[in-house]
């Protein structure tokens, strides 16, 4: 398969997976807005065009968020794409605060590919918390945000 294939192949799958999510913003924009802001930050402000990397970043969150699984991936997109995306799922046994620590415990240990679909996705959630906040989220609460992303 072709990368303009894979790239579109893997829009869709993650459109798909993700059509009946939302982010978490007060205009509850579809979340695949998300996965889509990452490619963009990778291919057009960091130059990447390794299409493993731009598509991993299109269904980086489907093992985490949906029921999708990364032999599914695998199948689909092979086992790069897969592998690349497996690194950055967080294990679903796991408490909230333990994920975050666990975050930033692997993150010197991701792959350089998984590195920048990770770089791009904390770019992409620092934007959208100063530009368009969660409509819960109090300012100390987007204040703690920023201050993890900077571990």
């Amino acid at each position: 398969m072709d990368a303009v294939a894979t790239l579109i192949k893997a829009a869709d799958f993650a459109a798909e997976r993700h059509r009946t999510k939302r982010r978490k913003d007060a205009a509850a924009t579809p979340y695949i807005n998300h996965p889509l802001a990452l490619a963009r930050v990778l291919r057009l402000e960091a130059g990447v065009e390794d299409v493993a990397v731009l598509a991993a970043a299109l269904l980086h969150d489907t093992v985490e968020d949906t029921d999708t699984t990364v032999e599914e991936l695998a199948r689909e997109f092979g086992p790069e794409i897969a592998g690349i995306v497996a690194e950055m799922t967080d294990d679903p046994a796991l408490t909230k605060p333990e994920k975050k620590q666990k975050q930033v415990e692997n993150a010197p240990r991701l792959s350089p590919k998984a590195r920048l679909v990770k770089i791009a996705d904390k770019i992409c959630n620092l934007r959208d918390v100063a530009d368009n906040p969660p409509a819960h989220w109090p300012l100390e609460r987007r204040q703690a945000y920023f201050e993890w992303a900077r571990a």
